[in-house]
């Protein structure tokens, strides 16, 4: 500050230089202010799981004692014969204590929080692990509900994101709360603003298919897998019992045999139990299970391959099975059991604008002399929209590509087909999957092979693009 003798000119500076400090530290002030309010506003609001959650992480220490238990029994029972009633019980004690603290803090050091961008999931007691999941790369967002999590009542979210084969999770998660969130990453993704993602909503669903339980119990009687995997059960192990004596070589024999035949129908059944298949602007939701419900979406524009199979003592009935190949998500049934022509009817909804071939071209006749008794069973057709390619003698698989889907074509000779003139078409898709068109002419394959790239061009170059809630 200048004297008060100070010539006038000197003060007058003096006072500009004061008033210019003066709003200089307002303005930092207000800087400041400004900061905090958008860090405030960009620092998303960090939620933890359901309070159940701790119950299913404390399993772990537990699973530790029955793993180690397992792989040394003797050593265990011996163990266990050293030991008195008391310090058995107070291990049993100790061990249930520290189970329920590791559940509880793990539970606590869980968070997730959903930004304007991206999905944030902090998890990990030791060593942190932060998932960032951008939610214009989400794909889906499953439901499931295993059978005590539905007496609970809460339910586990499943993420399924492009180009990451592992599913991130959140379980567990209230039923009213999880389906909230659902809808909001689901309308996130679909790029609706933040502010107004919320109010979106869960899209409403639109029925197309049902499967009975009677209808799904008789698909499985009738296949072939169930029946040929219990005959080898019951005529193996005692095979094995005459030629070894050994009941641990039976046992391990037969064991497994008789899990993949309950596997193949009681599982089955357990698991495809009230199929149903709606369609939603997300997507084609499907519904299933008896025990553990699970709620999945197959994505808009994801679908890279269909495929209608055939069962021999299904095709007197007229049904058939649908599986996809959706690329970045392990959803790979659409339709467990149903007539052929709802099933088309299904596919056309996956598929738009694509049409299931009524007929497909065999292979010439000296393709017997490669493939004996199985070229009848090999056909092609290639529509404006579709490749399709069919093979399999006793359980018959028609696979549709669509053009769009498809990522490279190759041609594949061996020295006999050579001398008969044969050739192989392989089409890869986005799903790491390929399709073969098997033991066509030389020339049509060439052909086929150069098309081919040129429909998939066109194909990519007309295809809608794949967004959610279109």
């Amino acid at each position: 500050m200048a004297p008060p003798d100070a010539p006038k000119g000197v003060q007058e500076a003096e006072d500009v230089h004061e008033r210019a400090e003066d709003v200089r530290d307002a303005a930092a002030v207000d800087i400041r202010k400004n900061g905090d309010i958008r860090r405030n506003r960009a620092e998303p609001l960090e939620r933890r799981l359901h309070p159940v959650t701790p119950l299913r992480r404390a399993w772990a220490p537990v699973a530790v004692i029955a793993g180690w238990a397992v792989h040394d029994p003797d050593q265990a029972q011996r163990q266990l014969t050293r030991v008195t009633t008391t310090t058995l019980l107070i291990a049993v004690a100790v061990s249930v204590l520290a189970a329920a603290l590791y559940g509880f803090l793990s539970w606590w050091f869980t968070h997730f929080a959903v930004t304007d961008t991206e999905l944030r999931i902090r998890t990990g007691l030791v060593f942190r692990r932060t998932a960032h999941i951008r939610l214009d790369r989400l794909q889906a967002v499953d439901v499931t509900q295993p059978l005590l999590a539905r007496v609970a009542g809460v339910t586990k979210l499943k993420l399924d994101v492009v180009g990451t084969d592992k599913k991130d999770e959140l379980a567990y998660l209230g039923q009213e709360e999880a389906r909230v969130l659902r809808a909001e990453l689901l309308a996130r993704a679909a790029g609706f603003a933040p502010e107004t993602a919320h109010e979106v909503g869960e899209a409403p669903v639109r029925q197309l298919l049902h499967v009975p339980a009677g209808v799904l119990a008789v698909s499985l009687v009738l296949t072939g897998a169930t029946w040929g995997t219990l005959a080898a059960a019951l005529v193996v192990p005692p095979m094995l019992w005459f030629a070894t004596h050994s009941i641990w070589t039976v046992l391990a024999t037969a064991l497994p045999l008789l899990g993949a035949a309950g596997a193949s129908s009681v599982g089955r059944f357990v698991g495809e139990y009230d199929w149903t298949v709606g369609e939603s602007p997300d997507g084609l939701r499907i519904d299933h299970g008896l025990l553990d419900r699970t709620h999945e979406t197959v994505p808009p524009g994801r679908v890279q391959t269909v495929r209608i199979v055939e069962p021999l003592l299904w095709r007197r009935r007229g049904w058939v099975r649908v599986e996809l190949d959706v690329a970045g998500s392990s959803n790979s049934v659409l339709v467990p059991v149903a007539p052929r022509e709802v099933a088309e009817s299904v596919i056309a909804r996956v598929l738009p604008g694509v049409t299931v071939p009524a007929s497909l071209a065999r292979p010439p006749r000296r393709a017997g002399w490669c493939v004996p008794f199985w070229w009848r069973s090999y056909g092609l057709a290639v529509t404006d929209t579709v490749f399709a390619s069919r093979h399999g003698l006793l359980r018959r698989s028609l696979a549709l590509v669509p053009h769009a889907k498809v990522q490279s074509v190759r041609l594949e000779q061996g020295p006999w087909m050579r001398v008969k003139g044969l050739a192989h078409v392989h089409v890869h898709t986005g799903a790491n999957k390929t399709v073969t068109a098997g033991l066509r002419d030389a020339a049509e394959a060439a052909e086929l092979l150069y098309g081919q790239a040129d429909r998939s061009r066109t194909g990519r170059r007309e295809a809608r693009p794949d967004r959610w809630m279109a």
